[in-house]
């Protein structure tokens, strides 16, 4: 082994070996100097390798007590992962359960406040349109609140709903009079007496109002109905209490009422006929006076008649007094004679006792014909305002219509009557004329006799 080497296995820095074996000293006290220096060092390494070791060991039993801490703090994670882990596991358990349960719940809770806001909005629309209001206007305040909510309402809210529907069935079947505003049909609002019948209908002492859904109040129905409807009203407002009035009641609230004002009066109906109409009126006015007059003549002349059948001198005042006469002038003269004479009277008395029926019969049949006449003139008017317009507009067709039905109506009113009086005048000159007929065969029949 070389110096150098020998230095280096014995641990001298390479430095110091190197100046050695440089250097120009004697070699035996070199030697010695460099086996007590490299004897300094060694021990000196020794020295440090020592509390490198010691070191050493004591920071490898401080790894090794932290090492075993860790284990133990590992360990008691893992135990308590476990324990945290069957925890999160019941707890996602009983989070379904819970879950399905809300669910459940939740669809019941929301149906039924899907109900319940329906129910109030129904309520809200009835009690708004209902004439009720008018007596008590602040009632339907919980149907609003209800109908508009987000949440579900409160027992108390569901009996106020409740409350007021039973209010509206109970008030339904009352009559109450009470005083509240009134506008009439100019605009101006007074404060008046009102009866109101039941959810139906509002009237004071000038006839029948209208509840109106805009405004919430009352107002005059302009114009009102017939007699027969506005007379119970104004007799139903001046009763006393307890006293039974018939009374017209309108289920619609108005609208029947509204649709009766708006009917056709007489007049009305008549001049939707046009001239045909008046026409037609014109004749059965004529031919129905003409029917009553001859009823009235034959009437007369059946009671003279009557009376001269009793006996007595032949009267010139009736048609059988006047035939008795043409016996009593010849009552000398042969069978033939009398016969052709009798045959002459009773020919001059039928024409008197046949007056007007002819006439009667040509109004008859000629009314009908008219109104069908009115009925074609209506469908001409019909058509050309199709053609000018178009079939848009239903309203500038109605006019032709009307007037195409009207006439027929009144063809049809007036040929009724006038057959059945035509029917009945003629009946009444013929039983006249049988008995004319009948007493000339009697008289001829005793004459022969005689004879």
């Amino acid at each position: 082994m070389s110096f150098v080497k020998m230095i280096k296995a014995l641990g001298a820095p390479v430095i110091l070996l190197s100046a050695i074996a440089g250097s120009k000293v004697d070699a035996q006290s070199s030697l010695n100097d460099v086996l007590e220096e490299v004897r300094k060092q060694g021990q000196a390494v020794s020295a440090e390798n020592r509390q490198r070791e010691q070191e050493f060991i004591a920071r490898r039993n401080e790894q090794q007590a932290l090492l075993n801490s860790a284990q133990q703090a590992l360990a008691e994670a893992e135990r308590r992962s476990d324990q945290l882990k069957a925890a999160y596991d019941a707890n996602e358990q009983t989070l379904t359960d819970l879950t399905e349960t809300l669910r459940v719940r939740t669809g019941d809770i929301g149906e039924l406040f899907g109900v319940v806001r329906l129910a109030a909005g129904e309520a809200l629309g009835m009690v708004q349109g209902s004439i009720i209001t008018t007596q008590k206007p602040d009632r339907g305040q919980i149907a609003g609140v209800l109908a508009e909510a987000d949440g579900l309402p409160s027992i108390a809210q569901l009996r106020e709903l409740q409350f007021l529907l039973l209010e509206e069935m109970a008030a339904s079947s009352s009559v109450e009079k009470f005083t509240t505003e009134i506008s009439a049909s100019g605009g101006a609002k007074t404060q008046g007496e009102v009866v109101r019948v039941g959810a139906f209908n509002v009237v004071n002492s000038d006839g029948f109002l209208t509840f109106s859904n805009e405004t919430g109040g009352l107002q005059v129905l302009d114009p009102q109905p017939a007699a027969r409807f506005t007379g119970p009203a104004k007799s139903l407002v001046s009763a006393s209490a307890g006293t039974l009035v018939e009374f017209p009641i309108d289920p619609s609230g108005g609208t029947l009422l509204s649709l009766e004002t708006k009917k056709a009066t007489v007049g009305e109906r008549i001049s939707q006929g046009g001239p045909v109409g008046y026409v037609i009126i014109g004749i059965g006015i004529i031919g129905i006076g003409i029917a009553l007059w001859r009823l009235l003549i034959l009437s007369g002349l059946g009671g003279k008649m009557k009376r001269q059948l009793k006996g007595g001198e032949p009267k010139p005042d009736n048609p059988l007094g006047r035939v008795l006469g043409v016996y009593a002038e010849n009552r000398n003269a042969d069978f033939e004679t009398l016969e052709l004479k009798l045959d002459e009277a009773i020919m001059k008395e039928v024409p008197p006792l046949e007056s007007g029926q002819s006439l009667i019969k040509v109004f008859a049949a000629v009314a009908p014909l008219l109104g069908l006449l009115g009925t074609v003139v209506g469908m001409i008017n019909t058509f050309q305002a199709i053609t000018l317009f178009g079939t848009g507009d239903p309203k500038l067709m109605a006019g032709g219509i009307s007037e195409a039905l009207v006439t027929t109506m009144l063809g049809l009113i007036v040929a009724i009557p006038l057959v059945f009086m035509h029917t009945l005048v003629t009946s009444r000159s013929r039983s006249l004329i049988e008995v004319l007929e009948e007493q000339s065969a009697g008289i001829i029949a005793r004459h022969t006799e005689r004879t």
